[in-house]
């Protein structure tokens, strides 16, 4: 593997997973096609200790990402990280990682440990070429990975009980692709899904177990709370 190293114990990166920011849409989508083929739907090899989320942010024409990593089950923060990158890329539905991906990673190589998974703010498997931002992530750093959207972005699923809890699969074109899952009674779903090396239900599971108190996982939460501070500092 082709990689750098932020530091003992932390992430490596693999640098062939580094979105070219020169391509034209058409060539990325040809390489999410040729990636997706390497992305793999297999069980965690043991219950995590360290979970990550991430945050990104634009400002003007440069990304801000942060990284927190969180005690599993506690779900304390123990380490945070930073990083940015110009963005380089248009926005294009669809193709959200070649515009985040290059502060994502600057921020993950800079951690001081190694997550054992990493809750991606997007999707996974449940994107038109089956290889959304968790997808990229799980493969640039090697890390099991899932994604959890807010919204969705292909896809149907049956209506969803209003409980906490409440699941059903999200299928396209006649395959699952993710669990839309409510976290708290009431309000909007979460789409669940498969970046790499972990399964589906292992993914909803986590997800909903980190969500305590509010709709999104503590990943999700503790990351934007750590990203306003990172900015209000940077922007002084």
């Amino acid at each position: 593997m082709t990689g750098t190293n932020g530091g003992a114990g932390g992430v490596a990166i693999d640098e062939r997973f580094w979105p070219d920011q020169t391509f034209t849409a058409s060539a990325a989508i040809r390489r999410q096609h040729e990636w997706a083929q390497l992305v793999e739907e297999t069980p965690l090899p043991a219950a995590p200790r360290l979970i990550a989320g991430a945050d990104v942010h634009a400002r003007g024409d440069l990304a801000r990402a942060t990284i927190v990593v969180l005690c599993w089950p506690e779900l304390d923060v123990v380490a945070t990280a930073h990083g940015e990158a110009l963005l380089g890329f248009p926005y294009v539905p669809g193709l959200l990682s070649w515009r985040e991906i290059p502060a994502l990673l600057a921020a993950f190589a800079t951690l001081p440990l190694r997550p054992d998974l990493v809750y991606a703010d997007g999707q996974g498997i449940a994107h038109p070429r089956h290889f959304g931002l968790a997808c990229h992530l799980g493969l640039a750093t090697g890390l099991p990975t899932l994604g959890c959207a807010k919204s969705r972005l292909v896809g149907v699923h049956p209506p969803l009980d209003e409980q906490r809890g409440a699941q059903q699969p999200l299928v396209y074109h006649g395959q699952q692709i993710g669990t839309v899952v409510r976290t708290k009674d009431r309000v909007k779903p979460l789409y669940v899904s498969i970046g790499n090396r972990i399964t589906l239900d292992e993914a909803t599971r986590y997800v909903l177990d980190a969500c305590t108190r509010y709709r999104l996982p503590e990943t999700a939460r503790l990351a934007h709370r750590a990203a306003q501070a990172w900015a209000r500092g940077a922007d002084a």
